[in-house]
């Protein structure tokens, strides 16, 4: 007990676990941001673009760059050929002879892969220069979906490979088949996880320079970690860890784990500046982004569960296939393995089955996605739990509640491996409950089902894991595989504390921040250890490998910051803390527990009266070392490492604990959906968590309403689509719909803290909980409604309008009458995105004045938007050179078109096809003139179908095109015929909003 009981008072409180405001908002507000692309770059610096294959699947033939060279101000262009010059293959995380090169070499294996990179004096040149460039492909059939791709007469994607199944594991645990044979039900369930991805503000930033007499790579880039990959970005690079220096900007414009998909570029950027001989920067673009960045990875999952008579799981049997895109990139299978020794969840069941099938496709590859592994997993588990409550006809809530690890038995050893380490699940279950008010939300559902609506309420539960073991991906090893590889385990974080000569502190950490407040909650921790403001501690969460203390383990993902970087700071600052604290006791003469750091001084809790500010005795070392006490070293400066003890490589069973702490998130989800329209409409969510010790509340809460958001949006918008070629056709914010302010309802955040005793500061991670939890909550929810209609297991995402019609057995509403489309031709053959478009304009010429400009080639070519040059061919066939743009994508196409079915003066057929470094495209239409008082009115029907880049914009975006060209033809079609001259800018905006011209697509 202190002597002073005002002293004790102030001891008493700290600014941890208070939601002060966050420091770094004062320059994000201002737009001091110091962003990737914000930071200046070395004189002669030049720019790169991304040259991508527009074809899922085919060989890589022949690549000319000689017109690309030639234009004025393109310095290089890398090539496969480069890249097996000066780079390997990436790491498989797999024993399995994949090939994945920077650069496609012998073929590529998704649209969007890159193919080459221009480096020129501007992006604007780069951009010009990639249409110059002439590729030659082979098409191959491509494989989109884990069904086909695991057939035996399915496309292979890695010859040497020779399947596309390039992990196969099983896991058995405790004695499922006995329980499986004596338990008295059986309940399976398949479900499918869908692809889907993360949008953050702010896309890949990579500035690389090739230091050609250190023969090693400066790089700077906005990637997040984790910095095990810098020995796989060093190794494909060839060069020694210490040569190639990666360094992180202070901000980041958010990453929900898709930054660390930069790690491919920066291997492409650093051999575009070795052959440039110069820097080179890059910065991706939203298309680039959503078309070949990263994906969650989609899954497959048939779950089994054994249940006795009450309603306790005795068993569960998962099969699970993971499609992971065209290559297995590192850090996959992570996505799998994550959350492998938490299979089980949050119950209490002693016995467990898996196979683990990893599966490639023509499709991006997959990586890190906010929750990763868990969406997955819980969807599975959580849908599976639903079925069970159905089938045995007992109450959601009390069935979970009868499964769960009781409060008394952790930590808690789980079949797979999870070390559980803290919890009261029945107690979280409890507080959402009394938040939702659930008699009050039972009625609400009552009421709404007897209006006729379909209303329902859904639950779920899951355990959040943080602080990953980075031993946990050896699983998909053998134990003999994994035995001669050597083990792996831990989670090591660091972190630096450190005293100037005027007395202030600085503090330096191995995370690379996207918005989470990591120095508002760092200047808080040191800030108690020290008895100082939070405002006085300086926080420098720029990252450089070449000079700051890191590991294999550093980096911002798995929910890491809270338990492992916090704490560690803690450790660090306790550390410094206590060589001042026996400074100032050798000082006062006094006990070294006698010691305290308050309010800016620091003094004997004794006797008051000894006391310094706390700058003047942190400084003195600096000035006076030879005043330190006998045997101190001099220098105030500690660094801290910790891993958890609890992290051990995968024992010879193949049990593995996956991450240190485990939080708990219990939801509850009321909603609506309309029978008419398909619409769903949240009405009610309510999110319980247990994360330990909350460290800064109003940070928590910001983590949980982001999360959730991105859950709500998985679960109701959110969808990578893909042709049956393998085309990709969600490549702009038109088609991949994310969920804005308005659609997101605020959630009821509830909750509770049982510190873990495996972190220092007792926290857990918080971060990613509802992006695991939302999706299959609602699921639940839309199940529930749909009950009163018919009994849906199989629930697909996202629950778009036209999903949940189908769901509920109903068409959807036909389109009113002012938008009703007309009859269109059929499309031509091809796979890509279909457009259709049809419509009707007046010309003031007389048909035959109309159709002599459709035959004469040079009206013709005046007539085409875009027509660099139109060739005679043949009869009535001509070849074009067209540029063609929508949206952020311009293509120049060498098309053949052709006239048929000719009726002078009355009707035609124009049909095309053209292909370009960007892609393939034919239409086929026809053009019928009647006389009218105006002089002609045209009618086109008009169908197409596109592929590659183009198609990527999505239907949105290319059906307004689309319009918009049609109507830039015909308009010039009548200037042809009249004489007349062009339009202005006014006239043909009048045009395309549909004053003076009928027109309808």
């Amino acid at each position: 007990m202190h002597s002073e009981p005002a002293l004790a008072q102030q001891l008493r409180r700290p600014t941890l676990g208070q939601p002060i405001e966050r420091l770094e908002d004062a320059a994000l507000l201002t737009g001091r941001g110091r962003y990737g692309d914000d930071l200046g770059v070395t004189p002669g610096t030049l720019h790169a673009a991304v040259l991508r294959s527009p074809h899922a699947h085919a060989e890589l033939v022949a690549i000319d760059a000689a017109a690309a060279l030639a234009m004025p101000g393109v310095r290089a262009v890398l090539t496969g050929e480069d890249a097996q010059r000066w780079s390997q293959p990436f790491v498989v995380g797999v024993k399995q002879p994949m090939r994945h090169w920077a650069l496609a070499v012998d073929r590529v294996r998704y649209a969007g892969e890159p193919v080459a990179v221009v480096v020129a004096e501007d992006r604007y040149l780069a951009e010009d220069a990639l249409d110059a460039i002439r590729v030659e492909y082979r098409a191959l059939p491509a494989v989109v979906n884990i069904e086909r791709a695991i057939e035996a007469d399915a496309p292979v994607l890695h010859a040497d490979v020779g399947s596309n199944v390039v992990s196969d594991r099983q896991f058995a645990y405790g004695d499922a088949a006995a329980a499986f044979a004596d338990a008295p039900h059986r309940v399976a369930l398949t479900v499918h996880y869908p692809r889907n991805t993360c949008t953050p503000i702010e896309c890949g930033v990579v500035v690389a320079e090739h230091l050609p007499g250190d023969e090693g790579y400066d790089v700077l880039s906005n990637f997040m970690g984790p910095f095990s990959l810098h020995a796989v970005m060093a190794l494909a690079l060839q060069v020694p860890g210490n040569k190639l220096r990666h360094r992180i900007p202070r901000d980041s414009g958010g990453s929900f784990g898709v930054k660390q998909a930069v790690f491919p570029y920066v291997v492409l950027m650093c051999l575009a500046s070795r052959k440039a001989g110069a820097p080179v920067k890059w910065v991706e673009d939203r298309l680039e982004h959503l078309t070949a960045a990263t994906s969650a990875t989609a899954r497959l999952t048939t779950i089994e569960a054994a249940v006795n008579a009450e309603g306790r799981v005795l068993a569960l049997r998962y099969d699970q296939m993971d499609e992971v895109g065209g290559y297995l990139r590192a850090p996959e299978p992570a996505t799998f393995y994550r959350m492998h020794g938490a299979l089980t969840g949050a119950y209490d069941i002693a016995h467990l089955e898996v196979r683990n099938r990893v599966v490639v496709t023509n499709k991006t590859p997959t990586g890190l996605v906010r929750g990763f592994g868990g969406p997955q997993v819980y969807f599975a588990l959580e849908r599976l739990m639903d079925r069970i409550a159905v089938e045995l006809n007992i109450d959601a809530f009390e069935l979970r509640r009868r499964n769960f690890v009781a409060a008394d038995r952790f930590p808690y050893h789980a079949a797979a491996g999870a070390v559980l380490d803290s919890g009261d699940y029945a107690q979280a279950l409890d507080l959402a409950r009394a938040a939702a008010d659930m008699p009050a939300l039972i009625a609400r559902r009552d009421a709404a089902r007897a209006a006729g609506k379909l209303y329902g309420i859904g639950c779920a539960a899951i355990v959040e894991p943080s602080v990953s073991n980075m031993g946990y991906i050896s699983t998909v090893l053998t134990p003999a595989q994994r035995a001669k590889a050597g083990p792996k385990n831990g989670a090591i974080a660091s972190a630096t504390v450190s005293i100037d000569l005027l007395g202030g502190i600085n503090v330096g950490i191995a995370s690379a921040p996207a918005g989470q407040g990591h120095m508002t909650v760092c200047a808080q921790v040191v800030a108690d250890v020290f008895g100082l403001k939070p405002e006085q501690i300086a926080v420098n969460v720029e990252f450089d490998t070449a000079k700051d203390a890191w590991s294999v383990a550093a980096g911002n993902y798995s929910s890491r910051f809270a338990g492992a970087v916090a704490g560690t700071v803690h450790l660090a600052a306790v550390k410094l803390r206590d060589k001042l604290a026996r400074i100032a006791a050798a000082q006062f003469d006094c006990a070294l527990d006698q010691i305290v750091f308050i309010q800016g001084q620091v003094m004997d809790s004794r006797q008051t009266e000894r006391s310094q500010p706390f700058a003047r005795l942190a400084a003195s070392p600096h000035w006076a070392p030879a005043l330190l006490p006998e045997g101190m070293a001099p220098g105030l400066r500690e660094t801290a490492f910790w891993t958890p003890e609890t992290l051990a490589a995968p024992d010879a069973n193949d049990r593995v604990n996956t991450s240190a702490a485990y939080g708990f998130v219990f939801d509850i989800c009321g909603l609506e959906v309309d029978p008419d329209t398909g619409r769903v409409r949240v009405d009610r969510y309510i999110t319980a968590h247990d994360a330990g010790r909350i460290l800064n509340p109003a940070l928590a809460d910001g983590q949980i309403c982001g999360a959730f958001a991105q859950g709500l949006g998985a679960a109701l918008y959110e969808e990578f689509r893909y042709a049956a070629d393998g085309g990709f056709q969600s490549g702009t914010l038109a088609d991949y719909l994310i969920p804005t302010a308005c659609e997101v309802p605020d959630p009821v955040i509830v909750h509770m803290e049982t510190p873990s005793p495996f972190t220092p500061l007792g926290a857990k991670g918080l971060g990613e909980g509802n992006n695991m939890s939302t999706p299959v909550c609602i699921a639940n929810a839309f199940a529930d409604a749909l009950r009163p209609l018919r009994d849906v297991d199989d629930v697909r995402l996202p629950l778009t309008p036209s999903r949940v019609l189908a769901a509920i057995g109903a068409d959807e509403p036909a389109a009113p009458a002012s938008m009703a489309r007309a009859a269109a031709p059929a499309l031509p053959a091809g796979d890509g995105l279909a457009l259709r478009a049809s419509g009707v304009i007046d010309i003031a010429a007389p048909p035959e004045r109309v159709f002599a400009v459709l035959l004469d080639p040079v009206a013709l070519a005046k007539v085409i938007p875009g027509c660099h040059a139109l060739d005679v061919i043949g009869a009535n066939r001509y070849r074009a050179d067209v540029t063609v743009g929508v949206g952020l994508v311009k293509a120049r196409y060498e098309a053949q078109i052709a006239l048929s079915e000719i009726d002078p003066p009355h009707s035609l057929r124009l049909a095309g096809q053209g292909s370009s470094s960007l892609g393939t495209g034919a239409g086929s239409g026809t053009v019928r003139l009647e006389s009218s008082d105006a002089g002609t009115r045209l009618h086109y029907d008009y169908a197409a179908q596109v592929g590659g880049k183009v198609a990527a914009v999505g239907s949105r975006m290319l059906e307004g095109a689309a319009r918009i060209v049609l109507a830039q033809l015909f308009e010039s079609l009548g200037r042809q015929a009249t004489g007349a001259v062009p339009l202005t800018a006014w006239q043909r905006l009048r045009r395309r909003l549909g004053i003076g011209a009928k027109e309808h697509a």
